[in-house]
């Protein structure tokens, strides 16, 4: 189904549940779970909303700048994005920052302080999770952050509570003076449900006066060690908020087995075993509710605990001298569903219900295999290619351009994190491979995010990297939103655009050499001069993803087979438009194809041209 299908079903979905009658402001829509989060602080009145584009996390800003009313943006990184959002905060606005997963870790420097001092408004940090690694480079598991930052956390399972929980996050996160986690994963964040919104209900900021207050908001380390006592204060009375302590619940129906779970895990256990076992689920994750925990181990005789990842329940109700049994069964690696969840724990002796999932049993339809590839016309391709072909060691980064390491291009080395295009390429200089100089490889909204930093320590420790950035004038890989670079704010405003070219010239670089990305003996030359060069030199590859509302496609290519040699060279760049036809000969799909004109520069024989009659474009 078409995204335009669905989103014409989910709006008639949305007249069909309209509640009529004495409750006519009440109506019951479809929303995402990352929507729904955007409504809830909505609602709340939050009046700042920032963060950096992250899947699955990246809706949620996006939806919230469209409502109108809160103050929103894309920062040029998670640490600067919390810190705004703690500065706001601070000021009385009730703020909400967004990331995924390995953001926390950008931002987990002034997380830990910032629970330490406390807030003015109510401070809401997303993480959002991705089990399963569905685009992301690990799979960490940020319950862990909520305990040893010692941030409340609480944990929805569908579109409806990630309204709920998030408004509630706000006010808890006032009432007990503390910044507070919501925790989602990619299947809560992306999956649609019904919620119940008060369509009458008129957008109110929230804001509280701000009053100077040294001891709180200055962290000396005297300042500190008093807030950390009123911290562990604050922890203890949240854990027995009435408010708090009703987003926990117990489902009794059965007095032998218990299952203690939370977020999307609770779904997959009641469609695996519904009714069947007695259920306890947690909304709050940390701290936990120890007197519903051990009202519920009275009432059940064996506890099993299903959740994604890493065993932090089971850890933390061990540790209350309650035996359970969780990862002995439960995989803690991958994201789970239905029918993990039943077969794991069928092990164990537990019945699924019996109409679950009857297609399972069939055999899987021999599906071939599609990773994912560079977009034809990427302006990403060209430099791939071209060093690999030039034999350059690459340290590659996170973005679009990841996607250079896959075969037939096979263009990175080494790729690990945000910045470490870079940073990791100074560590491999200091025993370079064959005695080669290593390129360092970012994109331009990586460069702003964290990029600049290496740059300038690859200056100060005169590390003989060459900095390269793949500046396609935009933050693609998460779907197009604006960074620095690209001249407007996120909401479209005209704001200084920043230029990796002069930010290089300001911190040391002797050149910059700048080349359109669709120029293959522009790159050549500049990728050979900088490996030769004694000078201080960076690259800037450039030019707009085709994919960017606006850019014009170039002319329609064609491979004449009178001409063409069935050399197949076209084929290594790895074009999703060009594939192998008839007798061999290479074709290029008109409907694919956008022009860039990198196959007609590098077939030698000429064989690939314009195209004479060109289709629709």
């Amino acid at each position: 189904m078409s995204i335009g299908v669905k989103r014409e079903v989910y709006q008639q979905l949305n007249v069909l549940y309209s509640i009529k009658g004495g409750e006519e402001r009440l109506q019951k829509i479809i929303l995402s779970g990352n929507e729904a989060v955007a409504e809830g602080a909505y609602i709340a009145g939050v009046g700042l909303g920032i963060g950096y584009p992250g899947t699955p996390s990246t809706e949620i800003i996006e939806v919230l700048e469209k409502k109108g009313g809160p103050e929103c943006a894309w920062s040029i990184n998670e640490k600067v994005a919390m810190e705004q959002a703690y500065g706001a905060c601070v000021a009385g606005l009730r703020s909400l920052v967004t990331m995924k997963h390995v953001g926390v870790n950008v931002a987990a420097d002034p997380l830990f302080t910032f629970a330490y001092m406390g807030i003015n408004g109510g401070l809401v940090i997303v993480t959002a999770d991705d089990p399963g690694m569905h685009s992301s480079q690990n799979e960490q598991d940020n319950r862990w952050y909520a305990l040893h930052a010692k941030v409340p956390m609480l944990e929805p399972s569908n579109s409806q509570e990630c309204l709920d929980y998030a408004a509630l996050a706000f006010d808890l996160s006032e009432r007990y003076d503390v910044p507070f986690f919501l925790r989602m994963v990619t299947r809560v964040c992306h999956s649609r449900s019904l919620v119940e919104i008060d369509t009458g209900k008129v957008y109110k900021r929230q804001a509280r006066d701000y009053e100077r207050n040294v001891s709180k908001f200055v962290t000396l380390p005297a300042h500190a060690r008093a807030r950390r006592v009123i911290l562990e204060e604050n922890l203890a009375k949240l854990s027995k908020d009435t408010e708090a302590r009703a987003v926990n619940t117990m489902e009794i129906t059965d007095q032998d087995v218990g299952i203690i779970t939370s977020g999307a895990s609770y779904n997959y256990v009641k469609e695996a075993f519904g009714d069947r076992y007695s259920v306890l689920k947690l909304g709050l994750v940390y701290p936990f509710d120890q007197e519903i925990i051990r009202d519920f181990a009275r009432q059940v005789k064996k506890i099993y605990v299903v959740e994604e990842l890493d065993p932090y329940l089971e850890f933390n109700v061990r540790a209350m001298g309650i035996e359970c049994e969780g990862k002995k069964y439960i995989s803690p690696f991958f994201e789970l569903n239905q029918q993990v969840v039943a077969t794991s724990l069928a092990r164990a002796g537990l019945e699924p219900l019996e109409e679950l999932d009857p297609a399972a049993k069939e055999p899987a339809p021999d599906v071939p295999v599609r990773p994912p590839i560079l977009c034809a016309g990427c302006p990403h391709r060209a430099f791939f290619y071209l060093a690999r072909r030039e034999k350059a060691t690459v340290v590659g980064d996170i973005g679009c351009y990841t996607l250079g390491a896959a075969p037939p291009l096979d263009g990175i080395d080494v790729s690990a994190c945000m910045g470490g295009g870079y940073s990791i390429a100074l560590g491999l200089s200091i025993n370079p491979p064959e005695g080669k100089k290593i390129f360092g490889v970012v994109g331009d909204s990586t460069f702003y995010h964290s990029g600049i930093t290496g740059a300038i320590d690859a200056i100060y420790n005169k590390r003989d990297i060459i900095p390269v950035v793949l500046d396609n004038r935009i933050t693609a890989m998460t779907g197009h939103q604006q960074n620095p670079g690209t001249g407007q704010t996120m909401s479209g405003d005209a704001t200084f655009m920043q230029e990796p070219e002069r930010i290089f010239m300001a911190v040391g670089y002797d050149r910059v050499l700048e080349v359109n990305a669709f120029d293959l003996k522009g790159i050549r030359d500049a990728i050979r001069e900088a490996k030769e060069t004694q000078d201080r030199v960076a690259l800037v590859i450039k030019s707009p993803c085709r994919l960017i509302k606006g850019v014009k496609k170039g002319p329609l290519m064609e491979v004449d087979t009178e001409v063409c040699s069935k050399c197949k060279s076209c084929l290594r760049l790895g074009c999703p438009a060009i594939s192998l036809g008839d007798e061999e000969y290479p074709v290029i799909d008109p409907l694919s194809c956008t022009g860039c004109g990198v196959c007609e520069q590098l077939c030698k024989k000429e064989a690939i041209r314009v195209k004479d009659q060109e289709v629709s474009r």
